[in-house]
Formats: C-alpha cells, structure tokens, sequence
C-alpha cells in the first residue's frame, strides 16, 4: 500500500495521497497566500482527490471562503496562544461531506460533554509504569501499533518513521505493565506556533478502561507546558466513546467535526478536533 507523502508546496507543508484521498494543508505559509489555493485545486483535480483540508489563520479566512472552503472547527488561540484557527475543508466530491452515522456522532459528543465536569485522573496500579520514549523504543512502539491499528493516516507502523519524527517534532511516551509496553502515544509539536497535536493514542487489548490514556494525557500536558506550548489540541475519531470522553474529562472543549477526514483501519472517519489552553485547570 502506498503512503500518503509529506512535501513542501512553495513554503508550506502538505500532505497528499490517495490512502486518505485528500490534500492536508499541515502548515500554510503566508507567503504562499493567494495563489496556494488555486495549486491546491489544482492538485486535487489533477489526482482526483475528493477532499481538501487546511488549517487557516484569521489573515486567510475569507480567500478561502470565496474559494469554496467551509468551516468544520475552530481552536481559539490555535496560532501562537493568541490567534484563532480555522479548520476548513472543501470537498471535490459531495458524497464525501456528509457522514450517514450523524445519529451515532451526535451521541458520542452528547456522553463524552457529559463527563466534562467531573474528570480525575485515575490512580493507577503499582505495576504500571510511564516512560519518554527514544529511539531505541522505535521498534517497541511500531509493533504496539501494528497491533492495535491495520492502517493509520501516519506511517507510524514503521520503527524508521518513529525514529525520523523524533529527530523532528514529536515526542513520544507509552506506559509499562511489569516491563511490557501496553500503550502509547505521541505530541507533535509546533514549535513556531506553540501548539501541539496529542495523538496516536493506542492500547493493547485487555489492557483499555484502565485508565492509560488519561494518564497518558495528563503526564503529555505538563511535557508539552514544560516545552513552552500554549494549546494543546486532538483530532479524535470521532465513533470513539472512550478517546472523546478522555479529552471532554480533561477539560478540553470541542471545536468541531472534521467530516470523513481520515482513513483509519481501512474506513474514513469523521473526526472531533478537542482544545485545552495549556495552564488551564
């Protein structure tokens, strides 16, 4: 299976492939404004992509708009702690924009908002253990997720992947049962930007409503402060009752529903984007 590649279109940064078909603006360059959006249709027309997915700042918003692009979330302060950021999308394809499971979403997000007022990160049992990752749990961590996802939007399968990414903007962080590596997940960084992505959350069977994910996730945020991040912000499948709930528990609002966005074991999946000022209680 071919892989979804990251590349520079002028100063920006994208990814495109037919494994999620879509282009993902991962960062805009402002010197790219206006005429990006046009190379971007234009790419999308030329590989038959049926959806196009951008992080806009305030600057760019209506170029945008005028080019067709809606809005599915939005993350105050996304840009620097200060700027709001717009979640936008367009669609080549209409059949793509509208997810036939509305029903079940809408009663993910109604029980994980319901949980939002009384989270507490578990205790957990002596015999786990937290750990930073490096590069020598890369193989470790690869075969965590083999184990636990048949395809991702991220080649994160892959030990050289791992490896690479954490030469560049991400960290990584899994938990220990009695020395066995049971789950995982990462923090992608912007350093420019000061946000971060918390993601690639994964759990082996037997081991989830343990409580590893919110543990995960606390001890991720005081990372991520530490590193001088200002917004920390997920993009949760949104089917999931347990990764939702993890995050509306954790004090994270909901900024919005990124529809069929993204190719998980094999389906596209529409996706809640969550955000939490770093510093927040």
């Amino acid at each position: 299976m071919m892989r979804d590649i990251i590349m520079r279109l002028g100063q920006s940064v994208v990814q495109h492939g037919n494994h999620n078909d879509r282009i993902y603006v991962m960062r805009l360059a402002k010197d790219d404004m206006p005429r990006i959006v046009h190379r971007l249709y234009d790419m999308a027309l030329e590989n038959s992509y049926s959806k196009i997915f951008v992080k806009v700042p305030g600057y760019a918003l209506d170029t945008f708009i005028k080019a067709g692009y809606g809005i599915e979330a939005y993350v105050p302060g996304f840009f620097n702690g200060i700027e709001g950021g717009y979640f936008m999308a367009k669609y080549t394809d209409w059949t793509r924009s509208v997810d036939k499971r509305s029903g079940l979403l809408e009663n993910v997000l109604a029980e994980a908002k319901a949980f939002s007022e009384w989270f507490k990160v578990p205790a957990l049992k002596e015999h786990f253990t937290f750990h930073t990752a490096d590069p020598d749990d890369a193989k470790e961590l690869a075969g965590l997720y083999r184990r636990t996802f048949s395809t991702y939007p991220f080649p994160i399968m892959d030990a050289e992947y791992i490896k690479k990414s954490m030469g560049e903007n991400v960290k990584y962080y899994f938990m220990c049962m009695k020395g066995r590596m049971v789950g995982a997940a990462s923090a992608e960084m912007d350093h420019e930007q000061k946000n971060v992505e918390m993601t690639d959350f994964a759990t082996l069977e037997g081991h989830r409503s343990k409580g590893i994910s919110a543990f995960l996730l606390k001890k991720m945020e005081e990372s991520m402060a530490a590193e001088g991040m200002k917004l920390s912000y997920t993009i949760a499948r949104a089917t999931s009752y347990p990764m939702n709930k993890v995050f509306s528990r954790a004090g994270y609002a909901y900024g919005g529903r990124l529809v069929n966005n993204t190719n998980i074991c094999g389906a596209y999946e529409s996706m809640n984007v969550w955000y939490k000022p770093l510093g927040a209680t």
